[in-house]
């Protein structure tokens, strides 16, 4: 997002039809003046301090983009724990995720524009130079038309930006004649076949070489698309044509962007998800503000900033008005139904939805922006890392982390619009978790799982072209930059468009007569910059004070599932049976439900270990995903196990091993295949093994792209195995087979969550919070009365059932089919992680309270009368029946 134009400011009106360089020039000088409102509320930072992070961020930077360069280039992305590049096609398909990757060289082209803002112009201009010597924009590759835009189309245009600028200047680039936005002309006509609907809507996908419904371009049968990626192509577009003088560009984004205005939902202004790009239906009916949609809304205010049709900012304040009305719940914000605005569609938050605080800051509303952060970084507090989906209670949802920068680039709008130190603090935090906990030999490392802190391999393109930039920007004086910063808006991908393209090829800026307005309240249509005298009523202390009442807000979050919920909204834990035959039917039915919670706590999958890597060079800052075993040592209930690895012989481990000497106290490094994993283990333990790997024999899987693997017994007594065995797929075991063919001395730490990178391991003793494993164990230990064994239920076996599509198991009469379900299909894609984890929040007050309650009332009521309100179990069942009908809603949304 662009400071220009948003933000907390002066107050100075603007006339409402004035020229835009005036609105723009007007809301840059608003949010420059802002940084001087806040002196006070938190510790000013000394100028040496920020210059001292300033350049951390830049040393930073140059281990990330110098180890693409080196290790990675001119493949599209860097895989930082094998130290190659990421070419299509070549490296295990990851799905949706790789549309991202067209043989274009994406990382390079996507930190074109950060090189300058971090003053590396010299590196900049080796950069284009290489861009036009090496990227090929023809490639029969099928890539995402949203992906391609922001990034590549974006980066393009930003670098061209800031090559006729550098031009300008007279030291740099003085030999550039717009190659960069020719090679974006060109990329912008391949991208035009992709238009070619009855609705205007792109296809998701096209085929740089081929385009769309050729036999050749293996595409052009899809009929969805989300609403941001059809909704987030004006900025880059309209660039474009306003560069060129090419309107046709401008032209097709703006016709997307109508038709997704047309096709709100007209009694709440919501839009949802997905939507069917040849009729317009809605597919997905959810409305939220973060995956799928987040993009669209912040376009359509950038898009009035940037081409000052007023058109856009009015679309935008009518969402606005609707996100506030039913989505915005301070501090969270939840999707709900585009018909049934009043009813939540999720009971979690997708993390892509940090951007939010950012774009009101934009707009102007900055206690909810406030509020929603500081919630943000409760949670990230705790994890290190913002999970890619978190639950309403702020427990992990999904467990992954690909180092997303939209939380960074929210806390550089905060600290913009109020100048307050705190959100450097926040910035400070940012940096030192990012050098603690991802970075890696060969870069920077997304997290597999936030839990136990194990990496993936991967380092997206975006981590270089946005959290860099809002990181330096932070901590940057406007000194500390070559050019001014405020002449520019940042696109969602950070790239950098100038101001003044809105007074440049106008001949599509103009009114949308045809649609249609809702009457708002006119303070959803300010034609001032807001003033921060109003917002912040001459209190430093303002922020601080919105913020207070979050500080323990995760903390202090008690999880509550499905039943209890039910249990509290419909019976207080106090109901009366209408008969003894209700009473009977009750009781029977709890038990069931209690009997069949058991068994699916014994079936549910166990969470992912981690193996780290502690040895010189390493020193724990490679941590490798890991599968559990169903026995040997459970390393979430015991302390972990570090040593020296060594490999087997035989390597499958399959017999006596013929090098016990090598094996004795170290941990013993095995093969999969030829016997049962539980023979393996019992035929190194006997060797003197501490430990063991299993390492998979199908060369080239990975637990990037592969489901989490637990490994069985032997159907069998387990328990004279007393090592702990973990799983690695090939991938991840052969980074420990090369350490070890490099460094010959490896050693390695097994455990359930990954310990301080850069210490001794032995010598951290920090208190780790117990693993969801553990608590559920002393829960199911603690608890003997029924509302005990109720809350044992919600917080397994019916949340499993919502998250992990077998809501049925609610319902008495098939609870012999829900117990039968396998652990596979309880959890069909492990690797998503639908697995709920406490954020280290204990609640035994809570369970300790309903325990007293419940033998209180049991002493009491012999004759099983439970309390004062009447309410039969037909009526109880009818209740819950309401609810699961919503949940089924739930259980098929995707990040």
């Amino acid at each position: 997002m662009s400071e220009a134009g948003g933000g907390p400011g002066c107050g100075f009106p603007v006339p409402q039809r004035a020229p835009w360089s005036l609105v723009a020039a007007t809301a840059a000088l608003c949010l420059v003046s802002a940084t001087s409102v806040w002196t006070a509320g938190a510790a000013p930072m000394s100028r040496e301090e920020k210059q001292k992070l300033g350049n951390q961020v830049l040393e930073m930077f140059d281990h990330a983009y110098g180890n693409y360069m080196e290790h990675a280039y001119p493949a599209d992305e860097l895989m930082p724990l094998t130290c190659r590049g990421r070419v299509r096609g070549q490296e295990p398909s990851r799905g949706d995720v790789d549309d991202a990757l067209g043989k274009f060289s994406l990382t390079l082209i996507d930190s074109l524009d950060t090189l300058v803002v971090l003053n590396k112009t010299k590196e900049f201009e080796d950069a284009v130079r290489k861009v036009l010597r090496d990227v090929n924009l023809d490639n029969d590759v099928v890539v995402s038309v949203f992906e391609t835009n922001i990034r590549v189309l974006g980066g393009l245009l930003g670098g061209h930006s800031l090559a006729i600028m550098l031009k300008e200047k007279g030291e740099y680039m003085q030999w550039y004649n717009d190659e960069l936005l020719q090679m974006a002309k060109q990329l912008g006509y391949k991208l035009l076949p992709a238009f070619n609907t009855t609705s205007g809507l792109p296809y998701p996908r096209i085929n740089l070489k081929f385009g769309i419904r050729k036999p050749e371009a293996r595409t052009g049968t899809e009929t969805d698309t989300c609403t941001a990626c059809a909704g987030t192509l004006i900025l880059e577009f309209a660039a474009l044509s306003r560069f060129t003088g090419a309107t046709i560009f401008e032209e097709y984004a703006r016709k997307a962007l109508d038709f997704l205005w047309e096709k709100r939902q007209r009694s709440s202004n919501l839009v949802g998800v997905t939507i069917n790009i040849h009729t317009g239906d809605w597919v997905r009916k959810d409305s939220g503000v973060g995956a799928g949609i987040d993009s669209y809304y912040e376009y359509l205010l950038k898009a009035y900033v940037l081409l000052g049709d007023d058109s856009f900012l009015e679309r935008f304040n009518t969402h606005y008005d609707a996100i506030m009305r039913y989505i915005s719940q301070p501090p969270l914000l939840l999707d709900v139904h585009i018909h049934k605005p009043m009813l939540n569609a999720r009971t979690w938050m997708d993390a892509l939805l940090a951007f939010f605080p950012g774009l009101q800051v934009l707009k102007g509303d900055i206690r909810p922006a406030i509020e929603t952060h500081e919630m943000l970084y409760q949670v990230i507090k705790k994890h290190n890392f913002l999970p890619e989906a978190f639950t309403t209670d702020f427990r992990v949802h999904w467990a992954q982390h690909p180092l997303r920068p939209e939380f960074a680039e929210s806390t550089y709008f905060l600290y913009k619009a109020t100048g307050d130190p705190y959100y450097l603090e926040v910035g400070k935090t940012l940096i030192e978790n990012l050098n603690k906990y991802a970075r890696v030999p060969c870069g920077f490392a997304a997290m597999k799982d936030v839990r136990t802190g194990s990496h993936e391999d991967r380092m997206d393109s975006f981590f270089l072209a946005e959290m860099f930039k809002y990181l330096y920007l932070l901590f940057a004086d406007k000194e500390d930059i070559i050019f001014d910063i405020e002449d520019y808006i940042f696109t969602t991908e950070a790239h950098l468009l100038p101001l003044w393209l809105s007074t440049t090829n106008q001949s599509m800026s103009k009114k949308n007569t045809t649609s249609e307005y809702t009457e708002l309240d006119d303070s959803n249509f300010d034609w001032t910059c807001p003033n921060t005298q109003i917002l912040f009523p001459n209190d430093p202390l303002y922020a601080q004070s919105i913020r207070e009442p979050l500080k323990n807000v995760v903390d202090k979050s008690c999880p509550r599932g499905i039943i209890r919920v039910a249990f509290q909204q419909h019976t207080s834990f106090h109901f009366s049976a209408a008969s003894s035959i209700d009473a009977e039917d009750g009781l029977r039915f709890m038990q069931e439900m209690i009997e069949l919670s058991s068994q699916q706590q014994k079936e549910q999958q166990l969470p992912p270990r981690a193996v780290q890597i502690v040895s010189h060079p390493f020193f724990g800052r490679v941590v490798l995903t890991a599968g559990p075993a169903q026995f040997g040592l459970d390393l979430s209930k015991h302390k972990e196990t570090r040593g020296f690895v060594a490999s087997s012989k035989p390597y499958n481990g399959c017999s006596e091993l013929t090098n016990p000497e090598a094996v004795m106290g170290k941990i013993a490094l095995i093969q999969r295949g030829q016997c049962m994993f539980a023979e393996k283990a019992r035929n190194i333990q006997n060797a003197g093994a501490i430990g063991g790997i299993v390492i998979d024999d199908n060369e080239g899987s990975s637990s990037d792209t592969a489901p989490l693997f637990q490994m069985a017994g032997d159907g069998k007594d387990t328990d004279d195995i007393k090592i702990p065995m973990l799983f690695l797929f090939s991938k991840e075991g052969s980074i420990i087979l090369d350490a070890i063919r490099e460094y010959e001395e490896v050693e390695v730490l097994l455990s359930d969550k990954a310990k301080d990178r850069g210490k001794d391991p032995e010598m951290e003793n920090e208190e780790q919070p117990s693993s969801e494993n553990d608590s559920q164990n002393q829960s199911a230990e603690q608890m003997t009365s029924i509302s005990q064994e109720v809350d044992l239920i919600d917080q397994e076996s019916l949340e499993e059932s919502s998250l992990n599509s077998h809501p049925e198991s609610l319902s008495p009469a098939d609870t012999d089919n829900a117990a039968s379900v396998s652990p596979s299909e309880q959890n069909s894609n492990p690797a998503e992680n639908h697995e709920t984890t406490s954020l280290d929040g204990e609640c035994t007050d809570l369970d300790n309270q309903l325990q007293e309650q419940s033998e209180t009332e049991e002493d009491s009521s012999p004759n099983v009368s439970w309390g004062k309100k009447v309410q039969p179990i037909d009526s109880i069942l009818a209740d819950w029946n309401e609810d699961i009908e919503a949940f089924e809603m739930m259980e098929k949304d995707e990040l």
